[in-house]
């Protein structure tokens, strides 16, 4: 990978600014959040052998410097390179190998407790799609997040994603985790649609909204104590309207990014 930078990505008219990672400690702030976020715990960090791998995007309040969200993300050059990263560990991604542009892997996005701006998302996305257009990524991918590890909580979702979202039959990845669960085969009544897409996290939605789709079965990750699904959005599949918008805001982007 490149040299991580400093550079401020995204200074927007809102509150908040996003960066990559320039140092240790900045990825020990981004370990730490995720931590709280998806362990509910308030110390220690959430470390893995691919942050080394990854970049990571930081998105800070620019009036105090907090840190409100963070991701990370890596640039592979084809399916076949993906393999060697953190999504490949829980799905075999063979039925994927026939993707013949590059791919970027997405994971471990968090928001810190009670940052419920949608500015936050929406800036996070912003900084991908300008990663994307000049990396011309074809595929976004990676392990949306639920949390908890009782698959009864989310039946409803599951259930609608299996009815509404599953990907192409080729190329939904195949099971390689030790606890996985199948999604319900029966589709939720109607009255209980609402119940599903409450229960859908907001990064999976907004995937889903802009046409992307999920694997066939959730892993049960009992480490950071969440089930997750196999998450893809071809980028050609974008609704013009919404990449106006992601394009948009990476116009305001300061910096020529080298992913």
């Amino acid at each position: 990978m490149p040299g991580e930078t400093a550079e401020i990505l995204v200074q927007t008219k809102t509150r908040y600014r996003a960066r990559f990672a320039a140092s240790a400690g900045d990825i020990e702030a981004a370990q730490a959040l995720r931590r709280v976020t998806f362990s509910k715990t308030g110390s220690g960090r959430d470390i893995d052998v691919f942050d080394d791998m990854f970049r990571h995007t930081l998105i800070e309040n620019a009036e105090t410097g907090a840190l409100v969200a963070t991701y990370r993300w890596c640039v592979f050059e084809s399916v076949e390179a993906a393999r060697a990263g953190y999504t490949a560990q829980s799905y075999d991604l063979a039925p994927l190998r026939a993707f013949a542009e590059p791919v970027l892997e997405m994971g471990r996005f968090c928001v810190a407790p009670g940052a419920m701006d949608p500015n936050i998302q929406r800036i996070a996305w912003g900084v991908l799609a300008r990663i994307v257009d000049q990396a011309r990524i074809g595929m976004i991918f990676g392990c949306t997040s639920f949390l908890g590890n009782d698959p009864r909580v989310y039946e409803h979702a599951f259930a609608h994603l299996r009815a509404h979202h599953l990907g192409p039959q080729v190329m939904r990845p195949g099971i390689k985790a030790r606890e996985t669960v199948a999604f319900p085969v029966a589709p939720p009544e109607t009255k209980d649609r609402l119940v599903a897409l409450k229960q859908l996290p907001p990064l999976l939605r907004s995937y889903l909204g802009m046409g992307g789709w999920v694997g066939d079965h959730a892993v049960i990750d009992r480490a950071l104590h969440t089930l997750h699904v196999f998450t893809a959005l071809e980028t050609a599949r974008i609704p013009p309207n919404r990449a106006r918008a992601l394009r948009h805001i990476a116009k305001e982007t300061a910096a020529t990014l080298t992913p």
